[in-house]
């Protein structure tokens, strides 16, 4: 496992790894990419829409991003702490939403 969080919405998907930290990287995110953050709060909602998956630093099974990710069927994982630090933009990884594991997926 490259990070290792709390399942925060279920299933799994493939993607690249787009890191955004703050609003003005909103821009960056494209269509089926892998949003790691480092939190989320509602100005961060309409990434969801083009995220593949979402993976964030902070937060838990009630936090804004996990409840978003279950609304729209993505999966999520919370708490990984270090998923901003060790995910590099363009990463190819699976993102396991129920066992809270993101992979290599190259």
């Amino acid at each position: 496992a490259l990070v290792r969080g709390t399942p925060g919405g279920g299933g799994t998907a493939n993607g690249r790894v787009r890191v955004i930290r703050e609003p003005s990287e909103f821009g960056r995110l494209a269509e089926g990419e892998v949003l790691v953050c480092p939190n989320t709060n509602p100005a961060w909602t309409p990434l969801f829409q083009r995220a593949a998956a979402v993976v964030v630093d902070s937060g838990g099974i009630g936090s804004h991003a996990a409840i978003v990710a279950r609304e729209y069927g993505l999966p999520a994982i919370m708490g990984t702490v270090t998923g901003t630090a060790v995910l590099t933009d363009g990463r190819l990884v699976t993102v396991d939403g129920d066992t809270g594991v993101v992979r290599d997926a190259s």
